[in-house]
């Protein structure tokens, strides 16, 4: 995937722990566990006092301290017969670090918190930090502290800090003519999902996309230096997130549906569940692409593709091809 170059290595392989490989998290401890934890999370040149006090202290030389907080809860945000615990660790991380990235900055610091059942096996805890510190040192941030605590379900809860040398791009400096454009995949992990939900492994591209997403972690910074006007990670939804665009900036929005070049896979998951594809890209989240606005006629920075355009109308307003659109925008929570 794209990504900054790292200060530091991927986290070292799960060594043998004290407990028999069957144990559950009950079995390990609290703290044998964030033992474990601790030596799989390298720590970067920007942590003068890491995880084992009652709070991390991080050195901030310049610009702007970004911080974002974000939620997974199973049977909510992922399935365990679905996702394998290394894919969860990665999804948690990534979903935090494209905040980061969709003010235009750089992640380099989060802690992670841990609500997990008593008879859950040790490995899965273990297996899911090992793919949280991987997608962490991705982009050369560290894990400098977290919690962990029992429940009914797992629960994950994160938070991520990060900096911006330029002023962090938000979602409302949108202006009338300038042009909407995407970075990353977008609808990929939608189709996963689509077939995951049918009971199906195939295409595995996408099964694979909705497991694991791949955010374009230069996209933000690049779009940022280039003059982007508004920015947002598309998290619920490329409509929903437009929506959001719009109502913030006080603009209306219409997105071109001959903008998006669709894969092969989508197109046979659209054959398949006989669905529209382009609705997968137009309502699909989780592959935390990036949405944002450019002043009209500007170059745009490399990844980044033009797919509509700011326009004068009710702030808040989204229309596919200059109408309204009926198919799903986007995930809501409640």
């Amino acid at each position: 995937m794209p990504s900054a170059p790292s200060s530091q290595p991927a986290s070292p392989p799960v060594a043998t722990v004290p407990w028999s490989p069957d144990a559950t998290v009950a079995e390990a401890g609290e703290f044998g566990l964030i033992g474990e934890f601790v030596r799989m999370f390298e720590q970067g040149e920007q942590v003068l006092l890491g995880p084992g006090d009652d709070a991390a202290v991080l050195r901030v030389r310049t610009g702007h301290v970004v911080v974002s907080t974000d939620l997974l809860v199973e049977g909510r945000h992922f399935r365990r017969d679905w996702v394998e615990a290394v894919d969860v660790g990665h999804r948690a991380a990534a979903q935090n670090i494209s905040d980061i990235n969709a003010m235009g900055g750089r992640a380099h610091s989060l802690t992670v918190g841990l609500a997990l059942p008593s008879d859950l096996p040790a490995r899965w805890a273990l297996d899911f930090a090992r793919g949280f510190a991987d997608e962490c040192a991705s982009v050369g941030a560290s894990v400098v502290g977290g919690d962990l605590t029992g429940a009914s379900e797992i629960v994950v809860a994160v938070t991520v800090m990060g900096a911006c040398t330029q002023s962090p791009v938000r979602r409302s400096g949108a202006s009338v003519g300038d042009a909407l454009a995407l970075a990353g995949r977008q609808g990929w992990a939608a189709g996963g999902l689509a077939v995951l939900g049918r009971g199906f492994r195939s295409p595995r591209a996408l099964v694979e996309a909705y497991r694991r997403p791949e955010p374009p972690y230069d996209a933000g910074p690049a779009a940022a230096q280039g003059g982007a006007t508004s920015m947002i990670d598309v998290s619920d939804g490329l409509l929903a997130e437009a929506m959001h665009l719009a109502a913030d900036s006080g603009v209306a929005i219409d997105v071109r549906r001959d903008a998006f070049d669709l894969p092969e896979p989508l197109h046979a998951v659209g054959a398949a569940l006989n669905i529209d594809p382009v609705s997968l890209v137009l309502g699909g989240g989780e592959d935390h692409s990036l949405l944002a606005t450019f002043p009209a006629g500007a170059a745009l920075p490399e990844g980044w593709t033009v797919i509509g355009e700011v326009r004068e109308g009710e702030a808040g307003t989204v229309t596919v091809d200059g109408a309204s659109y009926d198919g799903p925008t986007g995930w809501t929570h409640f």
